[in-house]
């Protein structure tokens, strides 16, 4: 259900031309959402707003911290090394991803963020849910533009 919120929003996103990444953050305790949001790098004209990072943001603001230690977050796509940075610095629980990105992956292509030594907070991840999904709706969206 979280990760069919969080391409819900990757749908949105594929709709104003943005790149087709929806994030969710949940609380862990409670299981309740505390934000969903998509990619606006396009409609902001900045490059760091992906959907992880304002959703971090958000949440932060939600709860009134900059740590979300009791969080998860789910994100349509494999979470880049900046936006893998900034999970890491948000401390975060838990990282739930569907597709994999071997081209801009930060969590288990690529970077690999939290693998580093220098990580100060590496959270459990699980990655290839709704995989095929996720995936898709990222083709269709690159081979409309092709």
């Amino acid at each position: 259900m979280t990760m069919q919120l969080a391409i819900s929003q990757a749908e949105i996103a594929y709709g104003l031309g943005e790149v087709p990444v929806g994030a969710v953050i949940v609380d862990s305790k409670s299981k309740q959402i505390i934000v969903s949001c998509h990619n606006l790098v396009e409609t902001c004209g900045d490059p760091t707003a992906h959907a992880e990072i304002l959703a971090i943001r958000a949440a932060c603001d939600k709860i009134g911290s900059k740590f979300l230690t009791d969080c998860d977050i789910y994100v349509t796509l494999e979470p880049c090394p900046m936006c893998s940075q900034a999970i890491a610095f948000a401390r975060m629980r838990r990282v739930y991803f569907g597709a994999y990105d071997p081209k801009g992956g930060g969590v288990e292509q690529g970077a690999c963020i939290f693998n580093q030594p220098t990580c100060n907070h590496k959270p459990q991840i699980i990655g290839g849910i709704k995989e095929s999904e996720c995936s898709n709706l990222l083709k269709d969206f690159f081979g409309d533009r092709r």
